[in-house]
């Protein structure tokens, strides 16, 4: 029995907090490192069809011996895969990516990037609407959207995204967008939670609470994820630090230490800037 807790996404369906992450993963390596977090307790698995390691995860999902019904999948249309979204664009690459994985239905289905300069996005998540109702997908969503292309998808299709997976990070705490998320009931899930090993576990202030509390800047990091209510996807192909992520449960943040972690916020993203980014 997994450990983590569970939050209720808008359409009633439930999802892990913490769930595990496979991007720069090789597919000949995912199998592995995915079977490893199985075995350490996690349920939910994020992977995208961009990642190229939809298959070697589908193999230690089917490897892993654990009941369907207890794992959460998630993967991500891979958007610039075509110049022109239809309807039947979007369900040929579902099923392509189902195909690859080796499964009936997915958990969650995420549109990669907004992509505003192509102005495809709510063609695309009107079929995820589709897909969802079909009940091949439990959840849709979306990721690396901002609050102006969340509302635009609203009001213009009707369709509320169950999870907005971004780049979040005590560097970039995303409070306007959390603040959305939160008044639109659209769960946030980050994405690059430990800063891609790019000095946030270097720094002084999550070094003293890891001391504090006799944990690693990992576990610091992620258990902020969790306190202050994001959903989390930790990567790593390192069997001991896969261990270590999931290993967050057994002590809290304080007041002061939130605190301090809030301070921690540059407004620096790490990856490509969603207005901008067209994955070409």
């Amino acid at each position: 029995m997994s450990k983590v807790p569970q939050i209720t996404l808008n359409n009633g369906v439930r999802m892990p907090q913490l769930g595990f992450g496979v991007w720069q993963v090789p597919d000949d390596e995912a199998e592995r490192a995915v079977g490893t977090a199985l075995e350490a307790g996690y349920r939910s698995i994020d992977t995208a069809a961009a990642y190229e390691n939809e298959q070697g995860t589908g193999k230690a999902v089917a490897a892993s011996g654990i009941s369907r019904e207890e794992l959460f999948i998630t993967t991500k249309l891979w958007n610039s895969a075509s110049e022109t979204w239809t309807r039947d664009n979007v369900l040929r690459e579902f099923d392509a990516s189902l195909t690859r994985l080796g499964l009936d239905y997915l958990d969650l289905y995420l549109v990669h990037w907004p992509r505003p300069m192509r102005d495809d996005y709510l063609a695309i998540l009107r079929a995820f609407d589709e897909i969802e109702k079909s009940g091949r997908a439990k959840a849709i969503g979306v990721s690396n959207f901002k609050p102006a292309h969340l509302r635009r998808v609203v009001d213009e299709t009707g369709v509320v995204p169950a999870v907005n997976q971004i780049e979040l990070h005590p560097n970039l705490p995303q409070a306007e967008a959390r603040a959305f998320h939160a008044e639109h009931d659209i769960a946030t899930e980050a994405w690059s939670p430990l800063g891609q090993g790019k000095g946030l576990l270097e720094d002084p202030t999550i070094g003293e609470l890891a001391r504090k509390h006799g944990r690693t800047p990992a576990q610091i990091v992620l258990r902020w994820h969790l306190q202050i209510g994001n959903v989390v996807i930790p990567k790593s192909v390192t069997p001991s630090r896969i261990r270590e992520n999931i290993d967050v449960f057994g002590f809290e943040l304080d007041a002061d230490d939130l605190t301090a972690l809030a301070a921690l916020d540059t407004g620096t993203r790490l990856g490509p800037d969603p207005d901008t980014f067209d994955w070409n």
